[in-house]
């Protein structure tokens, strides 16, 4: 079982402001002959009126122990306060009668979980729909425990079966989560119930068969592939759509790109060269591992990386006194290794006494990532200077191929110092700047994916005024794992996606 990295992720969506003005529900699942099921998402606006309303339906709803078991479709999804912005979810249920739930089909994990109504002790548990073992005929009692990682804190609860219907499928015997503590509240802002894991059982918590696997074998699913289409358009009443057995051509121009699974476990890809405005960034030139993960809705990269693009984006971003203290004292020793022919930062940045020699020799460094509970990933014990001296170092080595001068590139990389992305993910940008802002491109099997600032830029309207952030967060997974991307919600909304299980293979396509 691999390990779960992607719980990180998780609270670091959680802590981004990409946040709180849509509402997602179930649509009408539309069946055909074809073989293919779709399962549409549903957006609904969010403005203060409607978020009252929803205040006052679970007040009123909150000692009735029916309330959580709905005889339609009709969503139960409760808006506790305008927090995140971009989460596609829709409704699946679960038992006989079916209890229903919002949860949102994430490529990024393997398990299917819910909250319980054993979940007494726990304040998140009472704002998310609950799943009730003894009101369904066809529950069976498993009863092993689990604990879900985050990165900050864990989610607990044991494991049971009963039959799952997503869209028209009906999946018979499927082991999933209960959960009874939801420690974080952090999952107070959530607005879905749960979670339908989409990856490779290899990530599966307690090594439970996944939805998609049970479909397959139960025979559902006529092509082993699923595809998702998420919709940007804000005033479109359909937020999007996943396929299971198949690909839906309205939602996408062109021909895919495909490109093969590097690891099984997450749907991991090799990307080439990050590019801002057309001009490399330098850390993927020779190659990066990328996660796609529907279950974020930021694109988290190497610090390195992000702060380039902070600075191109004119992103506000936390100064670091360290970071520029290396440049005044040490930038001309720098310089003058790198001219001189030495271009190994590790080396480089001991050798001027900032980091030890033995910095790199460590062991399994991703499930350190995972259990380190720090927002940025890092793993290091060395001081922040060793740090800021192997970027100091990237980023210079990375102006020199640019053929630019000294004196222009030490300004720059003291300017880097003050866009260094903030630990919580907030990155605010000018909202009239938005139409200069550079394109951001991912290189994926010889081809560009651009993103145009109106892409990755979010624009909030509070009445006359509005509020802009930028949508990439720092993550640092150091070799030999990382550096490592995590294209979220940001990336999938311009590119059609098809998770291709047959063929180990993944498909960009542009969005129609």
């Amino acid at each position: 079982m691999g390990f779960n990295f992607k719980y990180v992720l998780v609270f670091i969506s959680l802590m981004c402001v990409w946040c709180g003005r849509l509402r997602f529900s179930l649509a009408s699942t539309d069946s055909s002959d074809d073989g293919l099921v779709r399962y549409n998402l549903r957006k609904r606006n969010l403005d203060r009126q409607s978020l009252s309303a929803a205040r006052i339906k679970k007040v009123s709803n909150a000692g009735d122990l029916g309330s959580d078991v709905k005889t339609d479709s009709t969503p139960n999804v409760v808006y506790l306060k305008n927090y995140l912005d971009s989460q596609y979810f829709g409704e699946i249920s679960i038992g006989s009668p079916p209890q229903y739930f919002n949860v949102v089909f994430d490529t990024g994990s393997s398990n299917l979980w819910v909250p319980s109504s054993k979940c007494i002790f726990s304040i998140p548990c009472y704002f998310h729909s609950k799943y009730k073992s003894k009101i369904s005929s066809t529950y069976t009692e498993i009863g092993t425990s689990c604990k879900i990682p985050y990165g900050h804190g864990s989610i607990y609860g044991f494991f049971s079966q009963d039959v799952v219907k997503v869209g028209d499928i009906i999946i018979k015997e499927q082991v999933f989560a209960e959960i009874t503590k939801e420690g974080s509240l952090a999952l107070l802002a959530l607005h879905y119930d749960g979670i339908l894991g989409l990856g490779f059982k290899d990530i599966s918590i307690g090594e439970i068969t996944p939805v998609w696997y049970n479909m397959i074998d139960q025979g559902y699913i006529y092509q082993n592939v699923f595809s998702l289409w998420l919709n940007k358009d804000p005033m479109a009443e359909i937020g999007g759509e996943i396929v299971f057995g198949g690909i839906n051509s309205r939602h996408f121009r062109g021909e895919h790109t495909y490109v093969p699974i590097s690891q099984k476990g997450y749907w991991q890809i090799d990307v080439g060269d990050v590019l801002l405005a057309n001009r490399s960034t330098g850390l993927c030139e020779g190659s990066c591992a990328a996660i796609v993960d529907s279950g974020i809705s930021s694109i988290a990269g190497p610090t390195t990386v992000v702060t380039q693009i902070n600075h191109a984006i004119g992103a506000q971003g936390y100064v670091s006194l360290e970071c520029k203290s290396i440049i005044h004292n040490y930038g001309d020793k720098i310089w003058d290794a790198l001219i001189s022919g030495q271009l190994n930062p590790e080396i480089l940045c001991a050798n001027i006494g900032l980091c030890s020699h033995d910095k790199y020799q460590k062991d399994n460094v991703i499930e350190t990532v995972v259990h380190d509970e720090n927002l940025d990933g890092s793993t290091s014990k060395e001081s922040p200077f060793c740090t800021f001296c192997d970027m100091i170092v990237f980023w210079i080595q990375v102006q020199l191929k640019q053929s630019n001068l000294k004196e222009k590139i030490l300004k720059y990389v003291d300017e880097l110092c003050e866009k260094l992305p903030s630990p919580e993910g907030q990155v605010f940008v000018d909202c009239n700047s938005i139409a200069a802002m550079p394109h951001i491109s991912f290189t994926i099997g010889n081809r560009s994916f651009p993103l145009s600032p109106q892409q990755y830029v979010l624009r909030v309207e509070e009445g006359s005024s509005s509020v802009c952030y930028g949508g990439f967060v720092a993550l640092d997974v150091p070799p030999p794992q990382g550096p490592l991307w995590v294209l979220g919600d940001i990336f999938l909304g311009k590119y059609h996606t098809v998770f291709d299980f047959g063929n180990q293979s993944i498909g960009f396509a542009e969005a129609a």
